[in-house]
């Protein structure tokens, strides 16, 4: 696939793909990640800035990937791409790294006591500590429990069942609004770029949160084979708590979580919420391995500031490193991923149907995907092909009436309660009264459709999303303050629940 994608790009201009290329060596594509060497910080600048687009849209177009870049600087090449050399290791990614349920999972690593001595002193000495314990892969070198004479041998840990096979960096679409949070966790996963610690991944539900952590756990497992990896749900560690406190099993519990573990992922925090005692569990817990620069994501539907019922050490610890939020994808990303679903799964697609459905599911990705299998899953059935008319006649028979609401039909109603014209929410007319209007329709189409606010800012005669934002919160805080903006915006959800 790259050695396409590069023979391309040298046919559009060969004297200067030369001239650059020859300080430019390829090293490896894995799972959306293309490693280069270039010679020098200069090389490396102006190939990412002239190049690099094209080659990562060409890879693109023939993977599906979204296509990220790591950098080594290496003054000494051997292979430069320039001469044609690009035989570096392509590992192909695997296609289902979940065990089928006829092979039990491997079992994990049993610890002898004094591996797990040795561990801990590990833990409290860091890097290079007096214990000599080596390290394999970023991960504490173990020792198998067995008969005299075993020794320490690294092996692959085992990959936690509740991983999703198909959430890799490879399938995640990359757009605007999940950008920061896509290059901070393949930082975290050891894909180039700085690393932060911890990673605070918020966002609303089915935006992908679940899918970068499953990525971060697949890559980390990939290439540290030795790596203990840990992913769990809030709910599931306060259930493992309470049970480790009723059967008397405090010691093993902490050991799992704070010795045993180089990479902790933290599924939906805020359900921690009000559970004082499992919250300082996870206080120590953190600070243990925060201590000794093991890997920590958490994932929320809310900013750490805005989490209630939350230790406020605990809130503090999660700004510590990034706070990386996704936002409701534009909608020239959901018709990405829509295709690229479409492509995974082999349904033939066209992209007016892609189109429709990403204009007609806003909110939410899980959603958006799930209405794409439904469809293709009717249209297997029926003979029927997934075309536009089929797709409309689906969803408007099965969605809620809510679900299909549009930005107009909010409009509308918006001009009917206030006695405008639907042209004066779109023009420049900064009358008090037209204002208004506009701010609270702006309010609802991001409430009850929660459409972006680049999107609601085109629907709007094209203002900027700073202005939509501003008129979103402007709004939300006369709500709570002031008992006639309420009345007008309780009117109106009356006015579009009824339809």
């Amino acid at each position: 696939m790259f050695e396409r994608a590069i023979a391309e790009m040298r046919a559009l201009s060969p004297a200067t793909f030369n001239q650059w290329f020859h300080g430019v060596q390829f090293e490896d594509l894995t799972d959306g990640v293309l490693s280069l060497r270039a010679q020098n910080e200069f090389v490396m600048e102006w190939v990412r800035e002239n190049f690099l687009p094209v080659l990562a849209e060409k890879i693109r177009r023939q993977t599906g990937w979204s296509v990220q870049t790591r950098w080594t600087l290496d003054p000494k090449l051997e292979r430069p791409l320039a001469d044609g050399v690009t035989q570096a290791p392509i590992r192909p990614r695997p296609l289902m790294l979940r065990p089928s349920a006829s092979v039990p999972p491997p079992p994990l690593p049993a610890v002898t006591a004094a591996a797990m001595a040795a561990a801990a002193a590990a833990a409290h000495a860091g890097p290079g500590g007096a214990d000599g314990a080596s390290e394999v892969g970023g991960g504490l070198t173990l020792v198998q429990g067995g008969g005299s004479g075993d020794g320490p041998r690294s092996q692959r840990g085992a990959m936690p069942e509740e991983l999703n096979a198909k959430h890799t960096f490879g399938t995640f679409v990359v757009g605007p609004s999940n950008q920061l949070a896509h290059a901070a966790a393949v930082a975290a996963a050891g894909g180039g770029g700085r690393r932060y610690n911890p990673l605070f991944i918020c966002g609303g539900t089915g935006l992908g949160k679940t899918h970068l952590v499953h990525a971060i756990a697949y890559r980390v497992w990939e290439e540290r084979p030795a790596a203990r990896i840990i992913y769990v749900s809030a709910e599931r560690f306060t259930n493992e708590f309470i049970a480790a406190i009723q059967h008397h099993k405090m010691d093993e519990f902490r050991a799992k979580y704070r010795t045993a573990c180089d990479l902790l992922l933290v599924d939906d925090i805020q359900f921690l919420a009000g559970r004082e005692q499992t919250q300082e569990e996870f206080f120590h817990t953190f600070n243990a391995l925060h201590a000794s620069d093991r890997q920590i994501v958490v994932t929320s539907d809310k900013y750490p500031q805005n989490l209630e019922r939350m230790a406020e050490r605990l809130v503090s610890r999660f700004s510590w490193g990034l706070v990386a939020d996704i936002q409701v994808p534009e909608l020239e990303t959901r018709v990405a991923i829509v295709q690229h679903k479409a492509a995974q799964e082999g349904i033939v697609l066209g992209d007016d149907v892609a189109l429709y459905l990403a204009q007609t599911i806003s909110s939410n990705v899980r959603e958006l995907e799930g209405t794409l299998i439904r469809l293709a899953a009717k249209s297997s059935l029926t003979g029927q092909p997934v075309d536009l008319a089929f797709a409309k006649g689906e969803i408007s028979a099965t969605a809620p009436r809510a679900d299909r609401m549009s930005v107009e039909d909010i409009q509308r109603a918006v001009c009917h309660h206030f006695h405008l014209r639907s042209i004066d929410l779109t023009s420049k007319d900064r009358h008090k009264s037209v204002a208004f209007a506009r701010h609270v329709a702006m309010y609802l189409c991001k409430q009850r459709l929660k459409c972006s606010f680049p999107e609601i800012g085109r629907a709007f005669g094209n203002r900027d999303h700073t202005t939509v934002m501003s008129a979103v919160r402007k709004i939300e805080a006369q709500r709570e303050s002031d008992p006639q903006v309420r009345a007008h915006l309780e009117a109106l959800e009356r006015k579009l629940a009824e339809g």
